[in-house]
């Protein structure tokens, strides 16, 4: 299928303001894209790409005072097959796991393995390792989570997660991915667009969403805590330890989200 995507983002800034973005399709879809996804600046000013340590393409830019306006679109081809399910996907020892891979066992920003661990070992011990632990720990979150947008919390750890029990999709990524590191399963945090595709029309405004990917049987495998079921879709942006390292954009200095318009179809 072909899926047409893009976005309209503007930010307002009191003075001149450097900024890091995070909103180019990451590189390992490049090969299916149809169309280009350049970065459109209103008004136009200088912005220079580079690949960060976890392998996304970004963008530099200052922004102007007063408002910027970000946008993009583009059409990518897409195999309409749901997210895989690899049901025999075997845990790995520590010991065995890739080097690049053993960062995404470690605590971070969101993902406070040390406030959590004693809680996963107790719920998830007596799972069978592998991917059924992994869906495990999603129904888990699924169920214990409930998802509100008016609820957002860009403060909210997966530990407040976890003790609120409410939050928007990147709160069930970080509450899962947590969880996953706490019984040594390697989980990275992903951002990027998912239409409703597949699936009855869902009366929401459209935004982007956040899902997590655990490494098992020499593999990352995409798991999807809030709708815990495989879509179709999903156009991958950026991955990291967790949402700080995907941020839409990285502000340093005062700015105000002005407007924000999100678009993924089937063609």
């Amino acid at each position: 299928m072909k899926i047409r995507a893009g976005f309209t983002i503007g930010y307002e800034c009191p003075k001149p303001t450097p900024m890091l973005l995070a909103l180019d399709v990451h590189p390992s879809r490049r090969g299916d894209l149809l169309s280009e996804p350049t970065l459109a600046f209103d008004p136009p000013i200088e912005a220079r790409s580079y690949v960060d340590g976890f392998g996304n393409a970004c963008t530099r830019i200052v922004a102007p005072a007063g408002l910027t306006t970000i946008s993009t679109a583009f059409r990518i081809f897409d195999d309409g097959q749901p997210d895989v399910v690899a049901p025999d996907a075997a845990q790995h020892d520590i010991g065995d796991l890739p080097d690049d891979v053993l960062v995404f066992l470690l605590g971070s920003r969101y993902c406070d393995t040390d406030r959590l661990a004693d809680f996963a070992w107790s719920q998830f011990a007596a799972t069978e390792p592998g991917w059924a632990r992994v869906q495990s720990i999603c129904d888990f979150v699924h169920e214990h989570v409930i998802f509100d947008y008016q609820k957002a919390d860009s403060l909210r750890t997966a530990h407040g997660g976890y003790v609120e029990r409410i939050g928007v999709c990147r709160d069930f990524a970080h509450l899962a991915i947590t969880l996953c590191r706490s019984m040594n399963i390697p989980a990275r945090y992903c951002t990027g667009y998912l239409g409703d595709i597949g699936i009855p029309p869902v009366p929401d405004p459209m935004d982007f969403s956040a899902w997590f990917e655990a490494y098992l049987g020499g593999h990352w495998y995409t798991f999807d805590a809030r709708h815990n079921t495989p879509r179709i879709g999903r156009i991958l942006m950026a991955t990291g330890r967790d949402a700080t390292d995907v941020a839409l954009s990285t502000n340093f200095g005062p700015t105000r989200l002005a407007r924000f318009e999100v678009v993924t179809e089937e063609v």
